[in-house]
């Protein structure tokens, strides 16, 4: 069965560091785009950044850019998302995804609601970033 799991979130300081890591198992990997989501409390989920399918092109949203950077190693079915320059506005539970269909990762991402083409999802990791 499609699992992901998601680790590496914590505690950090403002323009602090952390890496999160999701782990993938139960499908073809380079078949899938990952994306990166998160949620706040009472806030909607957003998209942050994602990896195609194949090619393993990145987006992110323009939240982000800069400071973030998604990256994939095939050989472990893993994706990491490396976050520096961390805000206050970065506190969220954060989640991995998976897709099939190429529409949910391109460049539109993290500007409108792609939830709908990631059926597969993680339980999420915290992150808070503390002020």
């Amino acid at each position: 069965e499609v699992q992901l799991v998601e680790s590496g979130g914590g505690l950090v300081q403002a323009g602090g560091s952390l890496r999160l890591s999701c782990a993938a198992s139960g499908f073809i990997f380079e078949d899938y785009a990952i994306g990166w989501f998160r949620q706040a409390p009472g806030k909607e989920r957003e998209g942050v950044s994602c990896v195609s399918r194949y090619d393993r092109d990145t987006f992110y949203a323009e939240s982000v850019k800069g400071r973030f950077t998604i990256s994939t190693d095939n050989a472990k079915n893993t994706v990491y998302l490396q976050m520096n320059s961390l805000k206050p506005e970065d506190t969220a539970v954060y989640y991995c995804a998976a897709t099939r269909y190429a529409l949910g990762c391109g460049s539109s991402f993290g500007v409108g609601s792609l939830e709908g083409l990631y059926p597969y999802w993680g339980q999420g990791t915290q992150v808070t970033v503390s002020s």
